[in-house]
Formats: C-alpha cells, sequence, structure tokens
C-alpha cells in the first residue's frame, strides 16, 4: 500500500471522527485506530509487515475532549459489560428474533449477550462473568462506542 494513501487515511480519520478504520487493498491490509485519552487497546494495532513504524493515527487530536460522565453508584457485586468496540448493537440474532438475553436472565461465562457490527462484520460479545443480567443500557439498533456500559451482570 502506498504511503501517501496511508497519511490520506490518517488525514480522513482526524476531520472525520470515525474512532477506527480498516482498509484492505489485496493481500495488503491497514487499521488505522484513535483511542481517546485515557483509553487503552484492547488489541495491539495491527500492521503489514515492511510498514514503516510511527505512522498509526495520533493518540487523540487537538479537537477531541475526553467526555467525563459522573461515577455510577454500583454495587460490589456488580459487573458492567462493555462495549470492546465502535459499532452498531444488536440484541437479536436477526431483526424479530428473541434477544440472547433480558433483564433477569441467568448467564454463563461465555454466552453470547449481544453482536455488535462493525465494518459489515458481526462481532459476538459473549459474557465475562456468571450471573443475573440486571440491565441492559444500548438499545437494539443503536450505535455504541468503545468502553460504553452495554449490560450489568450481578
Amino acid at each position: 500500500m502506498d504511503i501517501r494513501k496511508v497519511k490520506k487515511l490518517i488525514e480522513l480519520l482526524e476531520e472525520s471522527g470515525i474512532a477506527e478504520i480498516e482498509i484492505k487493498e489485496g493481500e495488503e491490509a491497514v487499521r488505522i485506530s484513535r483511542m481517546p485519552v485515557g483509553s487503552f487497546a484492547a488489541h495491539p494495532p495491527v500492521m503489514p509487515p515492511g510498514m514503516p513504524v510511527g505512522l498509526a493515527a495520533p493518540a487523540s487530536s487537538a479537537h477531541t475532549a475526553p467526555v467525563e460522565t459522573p461515577p455510577a453508584k454500583s454495587r460490589e457485586s456488580e459487573h458492567v459489560v462493555t462495549a470492546p468496540m465502535v459499532g452498531t448493537f444488536y440484541a437479536a440474532a436477526s431483526p424479530g428474533a428473541k434477544p440472547f438475553v433480558e433483564i433477569g436472565d441467568e448467564v454463563k461465562v461465555g454466552q453470547v449477550l449481544c453482536i455488535i457490527e462493525a465494518m459489515k462484520m458481526m462481532n459476538q460479545i459473549e459474557s465475562d462473568r456468571a450471573g443475573r443480567v440486571t440491565s441492559v443500557m444500548a438499545g437494539n439498533g443503536e450505535p455504541v462506542e468503545f468502553g460504553q456500559p452495554l449490560f450489568v451482570i450481578e
């Protein structure tokens, strides 16, 4: 992939406010992501072999400020499942289908809670803790951000 194209992608990412972009040309692929200040990457950025170091998007830009939310009052037994990526939240496998989980359902470790669609890829989000679902904080078909609370499991 031409270095000028990569630089142009970085500029487009900064201007648009999109958090992440992945482009594939034949066998080559590049993923550029921008994380808000104070965040950490769940997965390290993937750079194809031979890609010069230092071309990744900046950690933040001058026009993005971290959004501060008041701390939620949670009990020690509560566990919040957050979105591991930016995408569209789906509570069920298809329109009209029964949701994967509803408030009051008992869940096991590894049980699918929802799907997040990102770049036409359907990513199943699984429970990392067993317990009872006490809250669903995202609406079906709504966009979600990285780190946004999705479920509370008690």
